[in-house]
């Protein structure tokens, strides 16, 4: 006897309700009315953050290469070895961006790059060391298709990679290079990066050490919404077993200047799909608002999506750039998206404990 379908309205209620959505009812979701969607993801969001606040960090994201071996044809970021456009940055040119970092108030530093050949795993060690002995920043850097490139080329297991990497000072370990964990679209997107498994295998590492990890998903290419779905489900099975994710950031393809090309995903599609993953993702604290890809005022439209923190006021940032979008937001600005959404800005650290509250300052006396 076959299930009977799930109705979206039977889908959105009983998300609202708490209960776990299997695959069915997640793909259920996608036929959904948005503004019902919207509700039912704000009712979770403020039953997971009950204080009317939205929070923030600032960091920096330092690109320390742009050379890889990947070749993915949705990045319009790397360049192939020799390229007369290509570089790599020093240590004593990503210790000066770190520095200036800091003093403007940075809490967090994000170290990515392409998977470089020449880098080898004791720059990266050495790299951690000196920035660490100069600042207490957290390092929340690198992603799992480096770490499983380091690992090919020193022919270590992720495990010991990750364990030395840790030693030199590495935090945490940010979720880059997801894109969509299904290999039928992987292996056309990305066919020389780590696999699904692989990238799975390298976050269950991290976990298993203590390293807390954050996991994204890149959308709105060529997978369909049921390889949505089977990311979203990946990530919540990993999550249940281990507890190591502390937030969730879908975010959209950018099309500009890549081999792969295509349209952009709009507003709607970007704010479904957040909304789904936060019905989804019952298990993952904290959802973050993509207005890097969106700009600010859809950035501040996600916080009644089912987002809880807009994310960072990032004083560099790079690889989506080259792909098209160049919105930025200062702190101030973060913080009148977040008012005006209809919260009190909260700055956070990368374990999303607060740092500063930015309530409204009193009227001036007449």
């Amino acid at each position: 006897m076959t299930r009977p379908s799930t109705s979206p309205a039977d889908a959105i209620a009983r998300a609202a309700a708490g209960e776990r959505l299997d695959a069915a009812a997640a793909q259920a979701l996608f036929s959904a009315p948005l503004l019902d969607l919207a509700a039912a993801a704000d009712a979770v969001c403020r039953r997971l953050h009950p204080e009317p606040v939205r929070t923030f960090v600032i960091d920096r994201n330092i690109n320390y290469s742009n050379v890889c071996v990947s070749g993915c044809s949705f990045c319009a970021f790397f360049r192939r070895v020799g390229d007369p456009e290509s570089y790599r940055l020093s240590h004593d040119e990503i210790r000066a961006k770190v520095e200036e970092a800091v003093s403007l108030g940075a809490t967090q530093i994000m170290l990515q790059g392409g998977l470089d050949p020449e880098l080898p795993l004791a720059w990266f060690e050495n790299l951690f060391r000196r920035i660490k002995a100069a600042h207490s920043c957290h390092l929340h850097s690198l992603s799992p298709p480096e770490i499983v490139h380091l690992s090919h080329l020193e022919e270590l297991p992720v495990e010991t990679v990750l364990g030395r990497l840790r030693e030199a000072g590495f935090d945490s370990l940010p979720g880059g290079g997801a894109e969509i964990l299904s290999d039928a679209s992987r292996h056309r997107l990305s066919p020389h990066k780590c696999s699904a498994d692989e990238w799975i295998a390298v976050m269950r590492a991290a976990h298993r050490l203590g390293l807390p990890t954050t996991a994204t998903m890149m959308f709105g290419h060529i997978e369909t919404p049921a390889q949505r779905v089977e990311h979203l489900l990946r990530i919540r099975d990993l999550q249940d077993e281990t507890g190591g994710f502390t937030a969730f950031i879908p975010w959209t393809y950018q099309p500009a200047n890549t081999s792969l090309g295509g349209d952009e995903t709009g507003a709607h599609d970007y704010l479904r799909t957040l909304a789904i993953s936060r019905l989804v993702l019952d298990n993952v604290p904290n959802l973050q608002a993509s207005w890097v890809t969106q700009g600010p005022k859809i950035g501040a439209l996600a916080l009644r999506f089912g987002a809880n923190d807009m994310g960072s006021v990032m004083l560099e940032e790079n690889v989506v750039r080259a792909a098209g979008a160049s919105f930025y937001m200062t702190r101030e600005e973060i913080l009148r998206a977040i008012r005006q959404a209809g919260f009190t800005p909260v700055q956070r650290d990368t374990y999303y404990r607060p740092l500063r509250r930015f309530d409204r300052e009193p009227p001036c006396s007449q």
